[in-house]
């Protein structure tokens, strides 16, 4: 897991890309290297987080043995071994890196190389015969890439927003993307960021780059023409069952390759289940992997009973991460001076002690168990898929609207471009599913993973979200994934044959977190002086200063049952005092 960062084209210097490097420190603290090219068009930057070959030899960027092509990488290529054993025969290996097994399949098969890689990455590469950068995400997003085009035809990336902004991008508000989300709570489902001038690759996107043709992109991934263009799965449910269990147990094991310790996220609910009885099926009952737990003191919400069984009788040792009340609004800025845009709330909080702790704890890479809801249809509203409107984006748990449009003002919120999902199957199902995929739920859950996994230097991976279990799902008619008001359903099945004894699933939970109390409570001072200064900033010309405090009147009054509408205007607080400070 690393940072990378790229200039292209005419008129940069060596200070914008040094201070693209400096600022995305916190993403690679082992090392940083640049490049600049022959003819200094271009210019690569590259913070280190080792995790494969924790020798010198691994650092970037990289170049191969002709020095034509170099490269920067952030992620891993979890299929490394097998792909370097299919390029020995035509390249001498000089490290023992992903880094390197990805250059030479990209020098070897070109852009064709993309399809060849299980992982999780974003990457770019330097032609320099050719003048020519190519650039690529991974099928999901789970790594990101950030772009900028310059005035004069140039083109900037980089990992982060901030990077960009270090280079010299004005820090100007998107107000189509800020309506967007106050209007329908939609974020991270377009190439559109917060900010002014700064856009992201979509998932599954790649792109080149040369001063001839400028820039070209497409989309090299799509998850519904993959699975439309094998089928819908007509084999018995048995034999489905055996190829999820040999797909679960393939990515679990790819994604334990490491130099570095591994531990895994753990709640007590299905998924958590499943990738501790995968590990144990890799390791045996001896497995002594850290897991890692946050909770927030809150009966209600609390988890750790369910875990405390699920360990009891195994030898993982315990990690418990509390997060208290009286660390959100310190913890809340830190957060967002690494997220760059607003984030999940409190569950991300949540998510930041436990990153802190792998780090106190000397664990480097966690495992996590996203993707398993979306691929294989687990939340609630799935159940009623044929009366959810594919375009909206409903709270997981929460009977009220998410959002408050009457609180815009009304300038403002015409900036807001309607949310088009497309619909590509036959079913509702399995487009509630894709939208939740490609557009909705797995891009901003990544983006918030990964940002407050590299606050704190830690590698995330996903097992779970591996394309080859995310096809299946698609693939497999409606009663394989909900049956009987249980989602989920062949997933389940598929746990119940290989939890250990020690290891039980608990009862599904609503929520995480007790944000909506808190901020009704504790939190209530801390919040309503964000919305006061959200007021101060943005009133008038973004918000009806009156409809926004009636809004919050009720709410303390004990109104409702969803809280996401305050911590919009938290957000917003929070984010223009990052950009003042």
């Amino acid at each position: 897991m690393c940072g990378i960062a790229g200039l292209v084209g005419p008129g940069w210097s060596r200070r914008q890309l040094d201070a693209m490097v400096s600022t995305q420190a916190h993403r690679g603290p082992d090392a940083s290297g640049t490049y600049i090219s022959t003819t200094g068009i271009a210019g690569l930057g590259h913070n280190r987080l080792s995790i494969i070959d924790l020798s010198d030899a691994g650092r970037q960027p990289m170049k191969d043995a002709s020095g034509r092509h170099w490269i920067v990488f952030n992620g891993e290529i979890y299929n490394y071994l097998e792909l370097r054993a299919e390029l020995e025969s035509s390249w001498q290996f000089r490290t023992r890196t992903d880094t390197e097994v990805l250059l030479a399949a990209y020098v070897r098969w070109g852009e064709a190389c993309l399809d060849r890689l299980i992982g999780m990455f974003a990457f770019i590469v330097w032609d320099d015969s050719e003048q020519r950068l190519f650039g690529a995400r991974d099928r999901f997003g789970v790594k990101p890439l950030h772009m900028h085009r310059a005035p004069n035809g140039g083109l900037w990336v980089a990992s982060e927003i901030k990077a960009l902004h270090a280079a010299g991008v004005s820090r100007e508000p998107d107000e189509c993307a800020w309506a967007a989300y106050f209007t329908s709570g939609a974020y991270d489902h377009d190439t559109r960021t917060f900010w002014k001038g700064i856009r992201r690759l979509p998932p599954g996107g790649c792109f080149t780059w040369s001063p001839g043709q400028g820039l070209r992109e497409r989309i090299w991934y799509d998850v519904s023409a993959r699975t439309l263009g094998q089928g819908m799965d007509e084999r018995d449910e048995e034999t489905v069952g055996e190829e999820l269990l040999a797909l679960l147990d393939d990515s679990v094991k790819l994604r334990f390759r490491s130099d570095v310790p591994v531990g895994i996220c753990l709640s007590g609910g299905l998924d958590s289940s499943l990738l501790l009885g995968l590990v144990h099926r890799l390791q045996g009952a001896g497995s002594a992997v850290k897991t890692f737990t946050f909770f927030c003191g809150d009966p209600n919400y609390d988890e750790t009973p369910w875990v405390e069984q699920m360990l009891s009788a195994t030898r993982h040792p315990a990690c418990y991460c509390r997060l208290n009340v009286e660390e959100v609004p310190e913890l809340s800025a830190r957060v967002q001076g690494f997220q760059d845009e607003p984030f999940g709330g409190v569950p991300t909080l949540g998510m930041a002690k436990v990153h802190e702790r792998a780090r106190a704890e000397g664990v480097t890479v966690l495992l996590d168990g996203n993707g398993v809801d979306e691929g294989w249809g687990g939340y609630e509203y799935y159940q009623r898929a044929r009366t959810v409107d594919a375009a909206s984006g409903p709270v997981q748990g929460a009977r009220d609207r998410s959002s408050r449009p009457d609180c815009l003002a009304a300038e403002f919120g015409a900036e807001a471009e309607k949310l088009a999902i497309p619909r590509p199957f036959s079913d509702p199902l399995r487009d509630l599913q894709y939208r939740d995929i490609r557009f909705l739920k797995i891009p901003r859950a990544m983006r918030f993973a990964d940002r407050v996994s590299m606050m704190f230097s830690r590698e995330l991976r996903e097992p779970f979200l591996d394309h080859r279990i995310i096809e299946l799902g698609l693939r497999q008619p409606e009663d394989r994934k909900t049956r009987g008001g249980v989602g989920k359903w062949l997933p389940r099945r598929v746990a119940q044959q290989i939890l250990p004894d020690a290891v039980r699933e608990a009862p599904k939970r609503p929520v995480q977190t007790p944000q909506r109390e808190w901020l009704r409570g504790p939190l209530r001072e801390w919040a309503n002086g964000c919305i006061e200064t959200a007021l101060s900033r943005r009133g008038g010309a973004w918000l009806e200063s009156t409809a926004v405090r009636k809004a919050w009147q009720d709410y303390c009054a004990g109104a409702g049952d969803n809280s996401f509408f305050i911590w919009q205007l938290i957000s917003l607080a929070l984010a223009d005092r990052a950009g003042a400070s």
